[in-house]
């Protein structure tokens, strides 16, 4: 039946949705890799679909098939798809979604009696797996699809669903598991990944027979120096949607997709119905965009990260790319919404805003041209992780620890987890440690002579609002009020309180796709009213920027050192590395060029790594630490993805000097501890953990609370407990997460010896876009007490770029 009805719909199941099936009927835990619109979340569904289509129709209500998805959207758009066939035939098969926009009394119903297939996030996993019934509920658990596989298994998120696997294996022994993906770049790690410890899943891998058509955005109009706002070609991107019958513009930021909103709806002159999308908009604004993609009634959709996994736009025809991709399989990933269909090539765009993203671009075309792909490392679980497991696992019922202890290292991650550190992290779970065992609130587990269990049933609700690892900085409701006078209106979304703390009554900014003017706080509620004549400030989002991939780092310094390998690039970034070449000169693909220039009563020093964010940052406080030691007086530093920029008082002339490889071993560890790094670090994992939470009482609780309340814990700890095991963990997250310590000393060892220090009049054309970045760490120490002003570089790129001209025409 199933054949016939997918003969009526035009299609075909492919050779490799077969295969799945054959995997189920040999209970093979099964990664699957296939290029996105070829049907894989159906091959990850068909078994399921066969093995229920002969259920009775009145029989007890089991849950047989569990999805796993990293978004809420992908969990709408997976229903939708699977409703159809379902109601089509006539099937007697129940399905289910449960996310944090799940209503309360649907998951009520969910609870006393399941679907068939249920649809749900890792959270909303953990949620289940928490409650008392969780061995009845899962006891008939037959399949479990974990699907966009890649975008989360690397990170906490991926510790934190391995261990929910770990304990569905021990509820429902004989279930399967399939894992999907359409850009896994390690297939062996995730394979290893997706199967228990020692029991890696086989991998199904299919290749593409059409390579995605991928172009840069081609422009007369001069590409900005530095920034990321993409003004310059707004023109193009409004003429690219006109050509299309529908385009998704996927930006890296939500504060890049309020302003280029705004931007192109200032350009919409023929009233084209286009939307916005981010994970900050209210459940209502998300859901009616969702709608509106599916039915084919918007033209353009400005989205973040949250449109681009799995879901399927039929009608999208179009991908733009606004700004850098970061990285190969992120740009495969987002590109392959368009034509989403395995045997059409997916159509593609990418609109660099600076020179240097230019190049990025140039790299990842070429990249997806041969078959690459890139990611993050696998690594063993995060600690904090087992904590909040721990605590999830006392809420179902008791617990003994030896069992326990063979679940959690049955997941993959935690296969090397030692018996040592999980007694610490019991105990730390239990009573918080030998320093706060004496307050009652740390007082999350009871030991019993039948194990362990939770302490009360407050400790259990406290743990169950705060279920999760990914760790927001506090968020605001915006509630948009009617009219000019009116006191009603509706929630469109979230701010975060940082960017509230700036607002005065009557201030205008961006978000939920208009400009609205801020009245006020009532009730921890913003309201604001519409104010679409006016411009507006952009909210300024924490944790958007995404981190450069090695991979292409590596293959923009391949490309900035070749001029041969230029000729696919704009000809006005050909012409600015030429002026690069003939004032300083062009980076190698290993060593560091270093430039120097005195500018506006300062001394700047560029160090052009090309090493990402994360690298930069770090070294940026290394570097500047070895300055004041050497009396150089710095007074600040600003990164970006491919440089480090620091203005001192005085003149930097011996730079091998600072970039020796014993700066982490012999400046690392006392800059840690006098850093605010390690805080940092460690308010997130006391938030994972449970020692604080993000949500009290239905709500969320104030950044500043959060903050107090953290780092008193941690000043408490280091007095009189430092051997802590949160504290272990907070510096040795600071080092790899934060300021990624491994990869910068292997950038150092890389350019030992191989630094090249260029003296300039004044800042090359490389040196351009760091000079125009806003963002700058101040150092506190002597340059500061002597000069409390910063330079100002409002249109510094063009003044710049004119002193270059003019010292290369003299």
């Amino acid at each position: 039946m199933l054949e016939n009805w997918f003969a009526e719909q035009g299609w075909h199941i492919r050779d490799y949705q077969r295969a799945m099936v054959d995997a189920y009927n040999r209970r093979e835990d099964t990664l699957l890799i296939a290029p996105t619109g070829g049907g894989k979340t159906l091959a990850g569904f068909l078994p399921s679909l066969i093995a229920l289509f002969d259920k009775p129709a009145k029989s007890r209500a089991q849950l047989k098939t569990l999805y796993i998805s990293p978004l809420r959207a992908l969990t709408n758009d997976i229903e939708r798809n699977l409703a159809r066939p379902i109601q089509d035939l006539n099937l007697p098969i129940t399905i289910g979604v449960r996310t944090g926009d799940t209503k309360t009394a649907q998951r009520a119903r969910q609870r006393k009696t399941p679907p068939d297939v249920l649809l749900t996030t890792p959270e909303s996993l953990m949620l289940l797996l928490s409650y008392d019934n969780a061995e009845d509920y899962f006891a008939d658990l037959d399949v479990v699809i974990i699907d966009e596989l890649h975008s989360f298994a690397t990170g906490k998120r991926g510790d934190f669903t391995s261990l929910a696997l770990a304990r569905l294996k021990t509820l429902a022994p004989d279930h399967v598991r399939f894992g999907l993906s359409a850009t896994i770049s390690k297939p062996d790690e995730a394979a290893r990944w997706l199967g228990p410890t020692g029991s890696a899943a086989k991998i199904l891998e299919v290749r593409s027979s059409s390579r995605p058509e991928i172009n840069v955005l081609k422009t007369d109009a001069r590409l900005p120096l530095g920034g990321h706002s993409p003004v310059y070609a707004i023109k193009q991107i409004y003429d690219e949607i006109l050509s299309a019958k529908s385009v998704i513009i996927f930006v890296n930021t939500r504060a890049q997709s309020e302003l280029l909103f705004q931007q192109l709806w200032r350009k919409n002159d023929q009233n084209l119905p286009i939307l916005i999308y981010h994970g900050s908009l209210s459940r209502e604004k998300r859901q009616k965009t969702e709608s509106f993609i599916a039915t084919g009634a918007m033209r353009a959709v400005v989205s973040t990260s949250a449109l681009e996994m799995g879901i399927d736009w039929g009608d999208v025809d179009k991908v733009i790319q606004v700004g850098a991709p970061k990285g190969v399989s992120r740009l495969l990933q987002r590109i392959g919404r368009s034509n989403h269909r395995l045997d059409e090539p997916s159509q593609a765009i990418l609109v660099p805003c600076n020179p240097l993203e230019a190049v990025e671009c140039d790299v990842a075309i070429k990249a997806i041209a041969q078959g690459q792909r890139d990611g993050e490392d696998y690594h063993s679980g995060a600690l904090d992780v087992v904590v909040q497991y721990i605590v999830n696992r006392s809420c179902a019922g008791r617990f003994k620890k030896r069992e326990l202890y063979n679940e959690i290292c049955s997941a993959n991650p935690y296969r090397n987890l030692s018996r040592t550190d999980f007694n610490s992290l019991v105990q730390f779970a239990q009573n918080g440690g030998y320093s706060l065992k004496t307050y009652e609130r740390y007082q999350r587990l009871q030991a019993t002579s039948r194990g362990y269990r939770i302490a009360n049933r407050e400790q259990a609700l406290r743990h169950r609002m705060n279920i999760g690892t990914i760790v927001e900085d506090a968020k605001i409701k915006v509630r948009r009020l009617a009219g000019p006078k009116s006191k009603r209106g509706r929630i469109v979304g979230e701010i975060e309180e940082q960017f509230i703390m700036n607002l005065v009554p009557g201030d205008t900014f961006a978000f939920a796709g208009e400009v609205l003017r801020y009245e006020g706080i009532n009730n921890r509620v913003l309201e604001a009213r519409p104010a679409p004549k006016l411009r507006a400030k952009v909210p300024a989002y924490l944790g958007g920027m995404m981190p450069l991939s090695s991979y292409l780092a590596e293959g923009v310094r391949h490309v900035l050192a070749n001029p041969g390998q230029w000729k696919n690039l704009p000809a006005q970034v050909q012409a600015w590395l030429g002026w690069q070449n003939e004032f300083s000169e062009l980076p190698e693909p290993h060593g560091v060029l270093v430039e120097g220039f005195f500018d506006r009563g300062d001394h700047v020093t560029v160090f052009h790594t090309f090493e990402g964010r994360k690298v930069n940052n770090a070294l940026g406080f290394l570097v500047t630490r070895r300055m004041e030691k050497a009396n150089l007086k710095p007074l600040n530093f600003s990164i970006t993805d491919y440089a480090l920029t620091i203005t001192t008082l005085e003149p930097v002339d011996n730079v091998d000097a600072l970039l020796t490889t014993d700066i982490v071993a012999d400046d690392l560890q006392d800059w840690i501890v006098e850093s605010p790094m390690v805080k940092r670090s460690f308010r997130k994992i006391a938030t994972i953990s449970g020692l604080t939470e993000q949500r009290q009482h239905g709500s969320q609780r104030p950044m500043k609370q959060i903050i107090f309340s953290t780092d008193l814990i941690y000043d408490v700890l280091m007095k009189y407990e430092p051997d802590h095991i949160l504290l272990r963990i907070a510096r040795e997250e600071a080092e790899k997460d934060l300021l990624d310590i491994p990869r910068l000393a292997h950038w150092l060892h890389d350019v030992e010896g191989r630094v090249r220090f260029r003296t300039l009049p004044h800042a090359s054309p490389l040196s351009i876009p760091s000079m125009m970045q806003l963002g700058k760490e101040r150092v506190r120490g002597k340059g500061e007490e002597e000069l409390l002003r910063l330079a100002s570089y409002e249109s510094l790129g063009e003044e710049l770029l004119a002193q270059v001209e003019k010292t290369l025409s003299a």
